[in-house]
């Protein structure tokens, strides 16, 4: 059997993308992980990928970007090798504006993205009136809509990267030696031991924690609004209408949590939110809980780079709340790494910058 070039070391949506890309370009490939594909944060429910707003422009803003505008063709060609939707649809953001300092700011922020996001996706100030009947309530009578948000299903994203990676024969294994370069994009679990290796007395990160992970929760309900209408955000709260006939609400955000994977009162909380700022909900039948620990780097910004004296071993961790919106773009610049020697990472992104 031939040695693989890559080895990636955890199946979340970090460790897919990246194995898809490597693969995409030649490279042999095997991914390894106890627990199988989407196990961790990257099984959840909401789906969202939203923009950071356009103003205080920096490398994490334009890389995210960068990373949504190529998100249609990454995911189009993924279902197109394997036959598996990940449920994609750059289907527009609408956000509710209450009052009128916020209503001031939209429109400045609607300017500063004209410039910002290169004319390929609006960011505009429209009347609720105007935004159709899938639009949430509104105190000044204004929403903001932008059209470079999209959606997509975290659970039918990474059995998509599956199936093209199966087309490519490579499966997901539970354990197998490492072979050639090796990946660790092993999240919330991955940080932990981070943290152990590096933060040591005599580690390169001595008495500093690297990364932790915040619990996030959940909720799927029973409500088939129609695949092309656009995700809303208000009170705080992603409301993500699927294709499949669900819609995802999401989430808390826990620093502290005895248990990663209960639902509590916190979720409650959150059902009620989103009713409230969505009247049209109430009603629809809640068909899954969900928690889960999603990985936090002490950056706040994917960790990306070589693994401090490790040689040959790589660190892709960190993708917090905008993992799936970040992963075409990760992908990509951890393959130019691994397989070109290109060193694309940009500032505020390098594992050393969370010492």
């Amino acid at each position: 059997m031939a040695m693989a070039d890559i080895t990636v070391r955890g199946a979340g949506i970090f460790g897919l993308s990246i194995a898809w890309t490597c693969a995409r370009r030649g490279a042999s490939v095997q991914v390894i992980d106890p627990f199988g594909a989407g196990a961790g944060s990257s099984g959840g429910l909401v789906g969202a990928l939203a923009p950071h707003v356009p103003e205080n422009w920096n490398p994490k803003k334009h890389y995210q970007l960068e990373s949504l505008l190529m998100a249609e063709t990454f995911w189009a060609e993924v279902e197109a090798t394997g036959g598996v939707s990940p449920g994609y649809g750059r289907t527009g953001r609408l956000q509710p504006i209450n009052d009128q300092r916020t209503l001031d700011l939209a429109h400045q922020r609607a300017i500063s993205a004209r410039n910002l996001w290169q004319g390929k996706a609006d960011w505009s100030v429209i009347a609720t009136a105007d935004a159709g009947p899938w639009v949430p309530p509104s105190a000044t009578g204004y929403v903001i809509h932008d059209t470079l948000s999209a959606r997509m299903h975290p659970r039918r994203a990474c059995a998509a990267l599956v199936a093209g990676l199966a087309v490519m024969g490579i499966t997901v294994q539970t354990e197998a030696p490492d072979q050639g370069l090796v990946i660790h994009a092993k999240g919330y679990a991955g940080l932990q031991e981070l943290n152990r290796m590096l933060a040591g007395p005599d580690g390169p990160a001595a008495g500093k924690i690297v990364g932790n992970g915040v619990k996030g929760q959940a909720a799927l309900l029973r409500f088939a609004e129609g695949p092309k209408v656009p995700q809303l955000y208000a009170d705080g709260l992603h409301i993500i209408p699927h294709a499949d006939g669900t819609l995802a609400i999401g989430s808390t955000s826990e620093r502290e949590f005895e248990d990663p994977s209960s639902t509590d009162s916190q979720l409650d909380d959150v059902i009620e939110r989103a009713r409230a700022a969505l009247p049209v909900l109430h009603g629809a039948e809640v068909i899954e809980r969900w928690a889960g620990v999603r990985p936090r780097a002490r950056s706040r910004a994917p960790m990306l780079g070589g693994w401090p004296d490790r040689r040959g071993h790589f660190i892709a961790n960190g993708g917090f709340k905008i993992g799936f919106g970040m992963a075409p773009k990760v992908a990509e610049t951890m393959a130019n790494l691994l397989l070109d020697g290109q060193d694309n990472i940009p500032d505020g992104f390098r594992v050393e910058d969370n010492f």
